[in-house]
């Protein structure tokens, strides 16, 4: 296996890990400004209030985008690394 077709096997496999990560980041990122948005307006500092709407929010995006997260992988493993295995 050369150099390039390692590369770009690592290139392919980075940009799927980011499709993939994506839908829960921006969740994440989302919820954890509406809640410190809301800590901020209304002064109220408790931990557990960070943690758990962004903990429901990911749960819910996930299981929302879980069809399309196997869809991605399978097709990322299915275009890309069996046929370097099989030597095609």
């Amino acid at each position: 296996m050369g150099d390039a077709i390692l590369f770009d096997t690592l290139r392919q496999g980075l940009w799927a890990g980011v499709l993939i990560a994506t839908p829960i980041l921006v969740t994440a990122l989302i919820a954890g400004v509406a809640v410190g948005l809301f800590q901020a307006l209304t002064s109220v500092q408790e931990m557990t209030l960070t943690f758990v709407p962004k903990l429901g929010a990911m749960l819910v995006v996930f299981w929302a985008s879980m069809g399309f997260m196997t869809q991605t992988l399978t097709e990322f493993f299915r275009s890309t690394i069996i046929p370097l295995i099989a030597g095609s």
